[in-house]
């Protein structure tokens, strides 16, 4: 076998944050530690930001912003220095994918498909950035002479950007992407669990020409840094991917400043699978949308609702093919499945399996530890059928390999029983009928529909849900939006007077 990838040891011991473009230690000098989920062996740390280094980046966006280093300089010139990130990621992708595998745990063939959508996020926004190039002032008929009006999108000032650790790097570059193509000052906070690509990431903004301040990356515990970041008065929006709860802390300390706030949450997505389907084919759709990113993946369609004509032999052909996934060291290029995120995310979800199964749900496959991985954060892909509506299997987010079935027997089941969920990221329906996929789709309650598919995610298309799944909008060509304010310009241009008052309207005769 050839030997398996391996990082730089500079870029696993990584003690100081990146503030006001300079590499700068915590101001009270802590440090987490970086753990392998292959092993459970610290193999780095990372610094520990708290409130102090949450002040100081804060101080140096808004001086970054009102100077205008970066805020005033044109799209265009923002889109070469985004395109420039692109290149150096491109460059840097085998680096930043192994770091990404060694750190949250993913297959590596994962972390390098996610670092080619990393650059292929900035070199999307570096467009974006050049078309608002040419529209960004916008002329407007207002119906009267006398004025002529104008509207014009801004950068809207420092904003922080408070990211997960299932798309370390992916996922801030969602909103890291689009908040400088608008011209913003960004603090972005990654999840302590997984900061490795990051911090990398500082290092290449800083190769490309981000100037200082208008950059800042921030790791350290959510109830250290970003509780501090979120109530800081000098931010000006905050933007989140994560837990519900935690969505819900962050919305309740923007509300007290009437900040705006945009969140994307969890989701617990239903796929639909019709009769007259090719079930083979289902079946690996099924597979892609439970396990991708070992099943952490906010949009996973992790409750599986198969016509009752059709349920048996999908299920036959369903356990048959989860017992052919390679689960080997996510390092390895034939691994399909790797290990959670960490020890209390796998506590967590071997939890929601024993509550499965104490509520009367039956366990077809999976459930405990591969016997190839006697270490490590590692669960089989698990599927229960029997379940009930009321289970908690059914209703909460378990962000794991964890898939939980019903059958239907009408469409209209099929769509009442996706629907009732509060949550609505996403949903996913098969089925060889070009009408009933079209009816699906409009009835569906959620953000993001598949059709025949499951988890595909493209820069150029918007990304968010309903309900418990959050609001507003990461990706797209309407994100730079959320990073901007609009302003009307009305200029009076009449050589009258306005003659409202009456001492006016004579000297308009005039």
């Amino acid at each position: 076998m050839a030997p398996l990838p391996t990082a730089d040891p500079k870029d696993l011991q990584r003690k100081e944050l990146f503030i006001n473009g300079k590499w700068v230690a915590p101001v009270l000098r802590g440090t987490l530690p970086v753990v392998n989920p292959h092993d459970e062996q610290v193999i780095g740390c990372i610094p520990a930001a708290t409130a102090e280094d949450v002040d100081l980046a804060v101080a140096a966006a808004k001086r970054a912003f009102e100077s205008g280093t970066w805020a005033k300089e044109t799209y265009a010139q923002r889109a070469t220095v985004l395109r420039r990130i692109a290149e150096l990621c491109k460059e840097q992708k085998s680096t930043l994918a192994v770091l990404e595998t060694l750190d949250m745990g993913k297959p590596i063939d994962e972390s390098d498909w996610d670092m080619d959508d990393v650059a292929g996020c900035f070199e999307y926004y570096a467009d974006r950035a050049d078309e608002m190039m040419q529209t960004g002032k916008k002329d407007v008929d207002l119906g009267m002479d006398e004025f002529k009006g104008y509207v014009v999108k801004e950068p809207l000032g420092v904003v922080a950007l408070i990211t997960p650790w299932n798309y370390p790097m992916l996922m801030a570059t969602w909103k890291v992407a689009p908040a400088l193509a608008a011209g913003c000052s960004v603090i972005l906070k990654p999840s302590e669990m997984a900061s490795l690509t990051c911090l990398k990431l500082a290092e290449l903004a800083q190769r490309a020409g981000v100037p200082p301040g208008a950059l800042n990356v921030l790791p350290g515990l959510g109830t250290d840094a970003g509780a501090a970041l979120a109530a800081h008065p000098s931010v000006d929006k905050v933007a989140f991917t994560g837990s519900v709860a935690t969505g819900r802390a962050i919305m309740s300390t923007c509300a007290q400043r009437v900040r705006p706030v945009g969140l994307e949450l969890g989701g617990k997505s239903p796929l639909i699978v019709f009769d007259d389907v090719d079930i083979p084919r289902a079946v690996e759709w099924c597979m892609f949308g439970i396990f991708w990113t070992n099943g952490q993946i906010c949009s996973a369609t992790s409750r599986l609702l198969v016509h009752e004509r059709v349920a048996p032999a999908f299920l036959r052909c369903l356990k048959d093919e989860i017992a052919k996934i390679p689960i080997l060291n996510p390092l390895e290029k034939a691994s399909r499945l790797g290990p959670l995120v960490s020890a209390t995310q796998y506590q967590r979800v071997l939890a929601c399996v024993s509550a499965a199964k104490a509520e009367g749900a039956t366990l077809l496959t999976g459930g405990g530890r591969p016997s190839t991985q006697p270490r490590g954060y590692y669960l089989q892909p698990t599927v229960f059928v029997d379940v009930q509506p009321h289970m908690a299997i059914w209703r909460e987010e378990v962000f794991g390999p964890v898939l939980a079935v019903r059958t239907f027997r009408t469409e209209a089941q099929a769509v009442a029983e996706a629907n009732d969920s509060d949550f609505g990221l996403a949903a996913a329906v098969i089925t060889a009928d070009e009408a009933r996929a079209a009816r699906c789709v409009q009835a569906l309650r959620c953000g993001i529909v598949w059709v025949n598919c499951s988890q595909p995610c493209f820069a150029s298309m918007p990304w968010g849900g309903l309900k418990r799944s959050g609001f507003g909008r990461d990706l797209g060509e309407t994100a730079i939006d959320n990073y901007c304010n609009t302003k009307q310009v009305v200029s009076y241009v009449s050589k009258d007077h306005w003659a409202w008052y009456p001492s006016f309207q004579q000297r308009s005769k005039l």
